[in-house]
């Protein structure tokens, strides 16, 4: 008995260091470690104002007939001038981002405007979902998605990158939206 109870502490010791490090990693793939830490903290206050992912989803993209949420993943959307960070949503119908907080732009010189960051992939339009690791750096995951259209987007930084994958992988491969029976959506960080 004695050996079984150490295995399980054991076992849930290496998950903690695990997520740990995950997290730790996920906080480091931005340009600034405190401002993604205080995107994280305002994002976390407008799902709990807002109900829960589910409705943050609603009131980001709108919902279309029949349509659910199924996950959403903090993680980073791979740009040209950085990384953002934001969460990913997976629904039975569409593959969506949006940024944590406003980004500054500027429309026509002079002039600054402020604008989440969203991008939207109807499920029908995907037409890959590849995951690849840094060689030189193991701990640097990527997930890109290829659209029919040949367009990629490359997401990174994931607390949770092996199930980001799969539920990627799912929704590709049953896009009628049959992959996963659970009514409930669940956040992954």
């Amino acid at each position: 008995p004695m050996e079984s109870i150490l295995e399980i502490l054991n076992k849930w010791g290496k998950k903690a260091e695990g997520m740990a490090e995950n997290v730790w990693n996920h906080l480091k793939a931005g340009p600034s470690m405190t401002d993604t830490a205080w995107g994280k903290l305002s994002h976390g206050t407008k799902v709990f104002t807002e109900g829960g992912y589910e409705n943050v989803f609603k009131q980001t993209f709108g919902t279309e007939e029949n349509e659910r949420l199924r996950k959403s993943y903090a993680c980073y959307l791979s740009t040209s001038t950085g990384p953002v960070p934001g969460v990913l949503y997976i629904s039975n119908r569409r593959i969506a981002f949006s940024s944590d907080r406003p980004l500054t732009y500027y429309p026509s010189p002079g002039q600054q405007a402020m604008s989440y960051y969203k991008l939207v992939i109807p499920v029908d339009k995907l037409r890959s979902v590849n995951p690849s690791t840094n060689p030189q750096k193991p701990m640097e995951k990527y997930i890109q998605l290829s659209t029919v259209d040949n367009h990629e987007f490359w997401f990174m930084g994931f607390v949770n990158y092996d199930k980001g994958v799969k539920n990627l992988q799912l929704v590709l491969n049953n896009p009628n939206g049959s992959w996963d029976s659970s009514p409930r959506p669940q956040y992954n960080a």
